[in-house]
């Protein structure tokens, strides 16, 4: 969005006009709140996204998508993105492959930030960006293939590894969701499991799960094949103490890490041996309790915001030509 001042603007000449525009101190320091917590998902894959055009475009799904809903809150997601990694990692193939071809254990805030400019493109972005963002990481799986410590092959665009990404994330951004946000109905998390599958399967996913009960019984059926090795937990270890350029965020990456922690299935933190005690829960549900609305107050409405007036903007100039 443009900040410039319009020259031909009459206004823009007045100083008291200016004057009375320029922010206040809680504006100046919400905005330097945002920027530090957005510095936290910034991506660095190159690509840069247009959330205000075009006019009218409701992208892959629109603003009465379930999915708008739950994909909107920073922090549930930002929990739901560590718990998704954690338990995506259990899954031999899927570990060699990120373990292989990423740069997670060097740059996890710039993996952190691909991933959160994946989601929120695909979400909220023009279709032209979304599917952009699409083929982009199809490219990336093609080149995305090795042996695993056990011996077997792994390909990224295997349909069922897709799948197993794929469901471990949009099950952590649900159970992020409920926990953090409030409650969802279950036709509504339905709808959203069954919105959702339609990226996977743009990315080359096969027999998504797409509703509660499908995800619930995919989950378990998983069980056998996952197991947490050293290298697991060397993850685990980096998630826990992901650096950060400002120090002063540090005790909230650390209820970040331990929030996402607490969203995981009550077998895979057993396995990962992170079956904390109920007074650590607790004290991560407090330390939530004060960060959420913190960081919900200084990054303001979002993309969704964006999103929804870019839509908004067609009807607009629909009507004003009609």
């Amino acid at each position: 969005m443009s900040s410039h001042t319009d020259p031909a603007d009459p206004a823009a000449s007045r100083p008291a006009q200016r004057e009375r525009s320029a922010p206040g101190p809680m504006a100046r320091v919400r905005a330097h709140a945002g920027a530090h917590v957005r510095a936290l998902t910034r991506s660095n894959s190159g690509l840069t996204l247009d959330y205000d055009n075009p006019p009218g475009d409701p992208g892959l799904f629109g603003p009465d998508a379930v999915c708008w809903r739950v994909h909107a809150d920073f922090p549930a997601m930002l929990a739901g993105g560590v718990s998704a990694l954690l338990l995506q990692t259990l899954h031999p193939l899927a570990l060699a492959g990120v373990w292989d071809h990423s740069s997670f254990r060097t740059d996890m805030q710039g993996r952190l930030g691909r991933t959160a400019q994946f989601i929120a493109g695909t979400t909220y972005g023009s279709r032209d960006d979304a599917m952009a963002l699409i083929g982009r990481v199809r490219r990336i799986h093609a080149g995305v293939t090795g042996v695993a410590p056990d011996g077997r092959r792994y390909a990224a665009t295997d349909p069922a590894l897709l799948t197993w990404v794929h469901v471990a994330e949009v099950s952590s951004f649900m159970a992020g969701y409920l926990r953090y946000v409030g409650p969802l109905g279950e036709a509504d998390q339905d709808r959203y499991y069954d919105e959702v599958a339609r990226i996977a399967l743009l990315l080359g996913a096969a027999d998504v799960p797409r509703s509660r009960a499908a995800v619930a019984a995919y989950l378990e059926a998983m069980r056998p094949q996952l197991q947490a090795s050293e290298r697991t937990r060397e993850v685990v270890r980096l998630v826990r103490r992901m650096p950060v350029a400002n120090p002063l965020l540090q005790p909230a990456v650390r209820i970040m890490a331990d929030a996402g922690i607490a969203l995981l299935p009550p077998w895979a933190r057993q396995q990962l041996d992170l079956d904390e005690p109920l007074l650590r829960r607790s004290a991560t549900r407090a330390g939530m309790g004060v960060l959420a609305p913190a960081l919900r107050w200084a990054l303001g409405a979002g993309l969704a915001a964006r999103a929804r007036r870019r839509v908004a903007r067609g009807k607009d100039v629909a009507g004003a030509a009609g």
